[in-house]
């Protein structure tokens, strides 16, 4: 069986992995966060890489163990993360998949679509003063350096190292929700109706990462919604479920028999 490293810092990411060794893979899998690696651990006989590493570092780690095929199942936002493998992987003989997971949009969803999170900031106060966001912690400084006139809420995980960014970039109790998702769209009319939202400004996480209840509630509610869109890149093998890169494994392994 081929010898693989895994992107896996996502929900669907794990089960991806769980598919995998069920199949018979050695799978090494990578996340960058303490709870992803505990969760990971739940797998018998996973190998997990817990350190952020940079294209050289994983271009050494791949060839020294001698891996096969790099899956790529990071954050559809993890654009950085992406290109990190990809450069990775060129650097070697390393075969490329991308795990894509499917849009949670359909063409009714009403949202006004912008390209960063800057962009997303700048439409989000152009609609309202009350912004709710849920696009997590990661770059919750831009929204609270260019919404300094706006109030916020921000719907971040329950985790220590979370709550306190968040208080280090001035956000009050009151202005934080520390839960983890998906939610339903019962739950997500109550939160914005709670927090007296005018704009949702969100990601297209798919249906995984809650966006299809997201913008039900919002319509509801009559709440516009901001989108920031995936970012682009070209991905040499793409695969939107894991049968389809079942099978791009196993025509690996029929080409290295």
């Amino acid at each position: 069986m081929l010898k693989i490293f895994l992107m896996a810092g996502t929900e669907d990411g794990r089960k991806l992995a769980e598919f995998l060794l069920d199949k018979g893979f050695e799978v090494t899998a990578s996340v960058v966060s303490e709870y992803g690696k505990k969760l990971l651990e739940q797998y018998p006989n996973i190998k997990i890489n817990d350190r952020k590493l940079n294209a050289e570092e994983l271009t050494e780690i791949l060839k020294k163990e001698k891996f096969e095929v790099l899956v790529d199942a990071s954050h559809p936002y993890a654009a950085g993360a992406t290109l990190t493998t990809l450069t990775a992987c060129e650097g070697t003989n390393i075969s490329y998949i991308r795990f894509e997971r499917a849009t949670g949009l359909s063409a009714r969803s009403g949202a006004y679509h912008v390209k960063t999170y800057e962009d997303a900031a700048l439409k989000a106060a152009e609609l309202g003063k009350n912004i709710f966001l849920t696009t997590g912690s990661r770059n919750l400084k831009v929204f609270v350096d260019k919404l300094k006139d706006c109030n916020i809420t921000a719907r971040v995980l329950p985790t220590a190292e979370v709550l306190a960014q968040c208080e280090n970039l001035g956000l009050t109790p009151k202005q934080i929700i520390a839960v983890q998702g998906p939610f339903s769209t019962e739950m997500n009319v109550e939160m914005f109706k709670h927090a007296q939202a005018e704009v949702i400004v969100t990601k297209d996480g798919g249906a995984i990462g809650g966006i299809d209840t997201k913008i039900a509630a919002a319509q509801i509610l009559k709440i516009p919604v901001v989108m920031i869109d995936r970012p682009k890149i070209f991905y040499p093998n793409v695969a939107a479920t894991f049968e389809e890169v079942l099978n791009f494994l196993e025509s690996k392994g029929e080409i290295l028999k």
